[in-house]
């Protein structure tokens, strides 16, 4: 181990403590008024708001552990439905790009009325194949961490909808598309780059550090699988994975 990746372990760790700390005091704060006393309507917005926060920066280190143990090969397999590891990964990239609609998504049950939700705030979902009714053998967390990222770009990026289409009979295939303003063509292959971001001028608001595609492509490539991008100017672009069961 180099000395950087000693001083990203070390962060990692020396902040994993902290965040939980602050994320169980907000919590505390929103749902036990009998000891903490009551909020004002204000004070419960700008609560829930450091608690949406901190999860997130909960969510980035667990994906940074994620990837470091992927690339030494530590994969906990288990048999898993697919439809689980979609629905878990919409919910976790809607909490991080649009909270507002959270809690409606996670009172439904019927999957049919989740994909009508969907389907009403521009998301269409698709499985197909084997799939449908046979569970799939991974690692669910890094699976879910690979799908929340491409969910979540294609939900900061689009313009109206996009699309996730998931099939295959051994390998597990995931197609996840936008209709964004697309990736000029000599940038595609730099999106994979760390710290790498496309520049806006019409979206400079889009939040994000560079790096989920980066690990995406690490961890997809440590699976034995691979992961495409097409994309078109003022069209969309599609990204493309490949997981082979383990």
């Amino acid at each position: 181990m180099n000395t950087k990746e000693e001083l990203v372990n070390l962060l990692i760790h020396d902040l994993i403590g902290p965040l939980s700390v602050a994320a169980s005091s907000a919590d505390s704060l929103l749902h036990k008024s009998h000891r903490y006393g009551p909020l004002s309507e204000q004070q419960i917005h700008v609560v829930e708001r450091v608690l949406r926060n901190v999860r997130k920066a909960q969510t980035f280190l667990q994906e940074m552990v994620e990837i470091s143990r992927c690339e030494e090969g530590i994969f906990q397999g288990e048999f898993f439905p697919v439809e689980r590891a979609l629905r878990e990964s919409l919910l976790d990239a809607f909490e991080l790009v649009t909270p507002n609609m959270i809690e409606k998504l996670c009172s439904l049950e019927d999957p049919h009325e989740f994909r009508q939700i969907l389907d009403s705030c521009g998301v269409s979902i698709e499985i197909k194949g084997k799939y449908t009714r046979s569970p799939f053998r991974h690692d669910l967390k890094k699976v879910c961490q690979i799908l929340r990222n491409l969910i979540s770009n294609a939900l900061k990026y689009r313009r109206q909808r996009m699309a996730v289409f998931i099939s295959g009979e051994s390998d597990l295939l995931v197609s996840v598309e936008d209709d964004g303003r697309g990736i000029p063509q000599e940038e595609l292959e730099k999106i994979f780059k760390r710290f790498y971001r496309l520049k806006d001028e019409k979206r400079p608001e889009v939040p994000g550090l560079g790096l989920g595609l980066t690990g995406v492509r690490a961890m997809v490539e440590a699976m034995g699988g691979d992961i495409t991008v097409e994309s078109r100017e003022n069209v969309g672009t599609r990204f493309v994975v490949r997981i082979p069961s383990l």
